[in-house]
């Protein structure tokens, strides 16, 4: 591997696309050697990966995991230190998405919502901590605006992601003074892909209740865990929200 030793190492879930890619992005061009995880956007993470190892040779390294499977998150911490000799930095991107209708919540929904925005935090966090305490790195993950108002029909994101939260403040107590972890919240940035709920008329009424009178960039989160990052050394069990006011006006 030819990278800077004295670069930050970052195992980011979910790089690969959307807002992962720009944070993965945005700490490369701090000088970040990277493991980029992904799930099935093989071709997405390849891409990156060339992108950014023409860049600096040797900077990116890919690995693929169901995050479900508690038995594949070890592994990508043992990776990121093979590759790299050393872990600076978790950020727990990877999330899934959609609503939940009560009455109709199943397991299966509960096991992937749960799974992959609070329950693979915990364990890849718990994987890390060695590490992390060795390097006196942080954790940064990637909650939610609605955290402190559910929106309608999304229960178990919703549970899920308030979860994260108090994750984020406990992983705080249990990993000081040696690891800072805090978490960003977004608001409106990316609208998901393929779901008919957030149509022209949905989208213009986010866009009034944003103080700002508009969306934010994907480039938004990747700043503030950039900040988090290199730039908050006296900030831990912090949320951060980048929403561009919207909280306020919920």
């Amino acid at each position: 591997m030819n990278f800077d030793p004295a670069s930050k190492v970052v195992l980011i879930t979910g790089g690969a696309k959307r807002v992962g890619a720009a944070i993965t992005r945005a700490l490369h061009r701090e000088g970040a050697s990277i493991l980029l995880h992904y799930h099935t956007s093989a071709s997405e993470a390849c891409a990156l990966q060339a992108e950014l190892n023409q860049v600096r040779a040797g900077s990116v390294v890919i690995a693929q995991a169901n995050l479900l499977d508690s038995a594949a998150l070890q592994p990508l911490v043992d990776t990121a230190l093979q590759q790299f000799g050393r872990l600076d930095a978790l950020v727990n991107n990877a999330s899934s998405y959609y609503p939940t209708q009560l009455g109709q919540i199943n397991t299966a929904q509960w096991e992937e919502l749960m799974g992959s925005n609070l329950k693979a935090p915990l364990f890849l966090s718990q994987a890390a901590a060695d590490a992390l305490r060795a390097s006196q790195g942080c954790i940064i993950n990637i909650t939610d605006m609605h955290i402190e108002r559910p929106k309608k029909h999304y229960i178990v994101y919703s549970a899920a992601k308030a979860g994260l939260v108090t994750l984020t403040k406990s992983l705080a107590q249990e990993l000081a003074p040696e690891v800072r972890v805090n978490a960003v919240a977004p608001g409106p940035v990316l609208w998901p892909d393929g779901n008919e709920e957030f149509d022209e008329g949905y989208r213009q009424q986010v866009v009034n209740q944003t103080l700002l009178k508009r969306t934010g960039e994907p480039a938004d989160i990747a700043k503030a865990v950039k900040f988090l990052m290199y730039d908050a050394p006296f900030i831990t069990g912090h949320v951060l929200a980048v929403d561009g006011g919207r909280n306020l006006s919920l």
